[in-house]
């Protein structure tokens, strides 16, 4: 009887340790992650429940208290080489550097994957960066805003107007059981500067917060009247609101209107694919300073890993396109995400995939000849513990967020001052006029431009679409080479060259802590019209020759681009001669040079049915091949020899599908 009872007891134990596991599994599969590590820990010293508390931890941000678990880890199925590269972080994210890189090393010597290969040798190069970074001298001094911060959470703060925009976990409201804390809302309070008046303190309308989803990460168009914000999506979607989306809402009649989800979200094409694991987290948006560009970051598919940074254009009605990757310098497999670009048009974030001292560290990224260079920003902006959410309300000081030691409770917010003596800002911009010319060539305005910033790769920087007045206007950086295009119905696309080198000033000169210095230039487009002639500079040959030299080359591959950013017109390309020789000689000579650029043309990629040669020898003449007296006129004779264009037909190109569709937030700002 006595060993049916024990028998008995085993089993319901056996069953009850089955339950208990399945609810756990059940949580930690749901991003239920506090709630996973309760369940698991009645489990007992296993090694396959440590690690689903050590990544129960790690996913919801508490990279330190995984430490102890990663270390007792183990299980079947359950890779070992990702358990010590953690255990490494969280060896890291506690100040335990040489405990860490002797984790790192042996993972580097004895994993046969790769790419975790790689990212150890990183992090063994990054702890070695941290001694060196600890002997440059930082001017920073940095301050606990203590009269905001509570024992909750507090982060992401954004000054705008004379007022300080927040997001905390404070109060008693609803739980969010991935991290056992209730969910975040948005806060404002009034301030100046860092002198915050604490009886001010007032969540965002009810519209905007909602008591059962986080909401968090504010940014605001420098007018204030376009807010964009996270918002966890509800528990009630399919896949337990594992995902994170922008919202858009806009300050009219003194209210901010109902937030609609911004168009760059990623979406699903087929209902079955809505789940947990395939939901994307788009979330810590910034505006630049003129309001036009939406940095965000997100872990969709196509980045380097974990949460990269991206950027997107705010055309005219409001919707957000050209949303590209920031790139490998700055992205990498690791985590970036709180972007944020200054005045001076500096790119800070956050990241612990660059060299830092363990969680998330502030960068910056400073643009020097046209190339990118990361810089942590140092102790005492960093530290151990997660240094994020940054924002600069003068060009030398401002906030950030920090769960370091010694703050008030999970996330504080700190005031910062840069003392730095040499510490001077300068503004550079680009601005122009969009022009075209009438029949007697005199110039006209052309207003509703698009013009296009582009860097000397070719990636579009910035978009500009003028007003009445033909104006556009660009941030841009010394010593760098760029290309402006333009763009207006019913005239070809527009494109030239601009340089910045040695337009600069060199800032010890200067003795203000602004300087903002504006350059001049001019984009005239080219109305199409059928018959319409262009004269080609510098196209030459040599004497009674029909090869392309290589000053000619150049000239016909600025006509190349032409004909790729214009795919609707056909030409002819015409050449002509002066009048040296007989007339059926220089027409031969003539037709071979232009069949001559049209094969060099259609090498370089363009249609041949878009093209024509055509040889005129001198019997379209510009200039007197001889003066009045019967004296050569080589001034004449060589306006004769040109090179020309001409449009012979227009086809109109169909407009993308997808510039045609609109989508919820399109017709919203239509409607409004």
């Amino acid at each position: 009887m006595k060993s049916v009872y024990f028998s008995l007891i085993t089993l319901l134990l056996l069953v009850s340790a089955c339950s208990t596991e399945k609810k756990a599994r059940k949580a930690f599969a749901v991003g239920k992650y506090q709630n996973a590590i309760a369940l698991y820990k009645k489990m007992g010293n296993n090694p396959k429940a440590n690690f689903f508390i050590a990544e129960s931890y790690r996913l919801s941000n508490r990279l330190k208290e995984a430490e102890p678990f990663y270390a007792k880890a183990g299980g079947k199925g359950i890779d070992k080489d990702s358990i010590q590269f953690f255990y490494a972080q969280s060896l890291k994210a506690n100040a335990k550097y040489e405990e860490a890189k002797k984790q790192y090393e042996a993972l580097a010597s004895s994993t046969e994957n790769i790419p975790l290969k790689d990212r150890a040798r990183i992090e063994m190069n990054g702890l070695a960066y941290l001694a060196k970074l600890n002997e440059t001298q930082s001017y920073y001094k940095v301050k606990n805003l203590e009269t905001i911060n509570t024992g909750a959470s507090e982060y992401s703060p954004v000054y705008l107007n004379s007022e300080l925009y927040f997001t905390s976990s404070r109060g008693d409201g609803k739980i969010y059981e991935a991290e056992g804390k209730p969910f975040t809302d948005l806060y404002k309070v009034t301030t100046k500067g860092a002198n915050v008046d604490i009886n001010t303190v007032a969540k965002l309308p009810s519209g905007i917060n909602d008591e059962v989803r986080n909401e968090g990460c504010v940014t605001f168009t420098p007018d204030g009247k376009t807010m964009v914000f996270a918002k966890g999506n509800s528990e009630k979607k399919k896949g337990g609101g594992a995902d994170v989306d922008l919202y858009i809402s806009r300050y009219r009649n003194n209210v901010w209107t109902e937030p609609v989800p911004v168009n760059i979200n990623t979406q699903f094409k087929n209902e079955s694919d809505a789940d947990a694991k395939n939901f994307s987290w788009d979330s810590t948006p910034a505006f630049s300073p003129d309001g036009r560009t939406l940095y965000f970051a997100s872990n969709r598919k196509g980045g380097y890993g974990g949460t990269d940074l991206y950027s997107a254009q705010m055309d005219s009605r409001g919707r957000f396109t050209r949303v590209r990757n920031l790139g490998p310098e700055i992205n990498t497999p690791g985590d970036e995400l709180f972007p944020y670009v200054a005045e001076d048009a500096k790119l800070y974030f956050a990241s612990d995939g660059h060299p830092g001292y363990g969680g998330l560290d502030l960068f910056v990224v400073k643009r020097a000849n046209g190339k990118t260079v990361i810089e942590n920003l140092g102790q005492p902006m960093n530290s151990v513990g997660d240094d994020f959410g940054i924002f600069l309300f003068k060009p030398d000081r401002g906030f950030f967020a920090s769960n370091r030691d010694g703050g008030k409770g999970d996330d504080d917010i700190y005031t910062f001052v840069n003392e730095d003596p040499n510490l001077k800002v300068v503004n550079y911009y680009l601005q122009g006029i969009t022009y075209t010319e009438d029949k007697n060539q005199n110039r006209q305005i052309l207003p509703n431009t698009k013009v296009s910033l582009l860097d000397a790769k070719g990636d579009v920087m910035q978009d500009y679409t003028t007003g009445n007045d033909g104006k556009f206007l660009f941030r841009v950086y010394e010593n760098e080479d760029y290309n402006l295009v333009g763009e207006s119905d019913g005239y070809l696309v527009k494109r030239q060259t601009y340089t910045m080198r040695g337009k600069g000033v060199d800032p010890t000169t200067l003795k203000d802590l602004i300087t903002t210095i504006t350059v001049d230039t001019v984009l005239v487009l080219d109305k199409i019209e059928i018959n319409k002639v262009f004269i080609l500079d510098n196209i030459y040959y040599n004497f009674n020759k029909s090869d392309i030299r290589p000053d000619a080359a150049k000239e016909l591959d600025k006509l190349v681009q032409l004909l790729i950013d214009n795919p609707e017109i056909k030409i002819e390309l015409g050449s002509h001669t002066d009048s040296i020789d007989t007339e059926d000689y220089n027409l031969r000579l003539s037709q071979r040079r232009a069949e001559s650029a049209v094969n060099y043309i259609v090498q370089h990629g363009i249609a041949p049915d878009r093209i024509v040669a055509k040889g005129y020898g001198e019997s379209k003449p510009i200039a007197r091949n001889t003066n009045p007296d019967g004296t050569d006129n080589p001034v004449g004779r060589q306006r004769n020899r040109r090179t020309e264009f001409k449009i012979l037909a227009v086809n109109a190109i169909a407009k993308p599908i997808e510039d045609e569709e609109q989508d919820e937030e399109d017709k919203y700002f239509k409607d409004n």
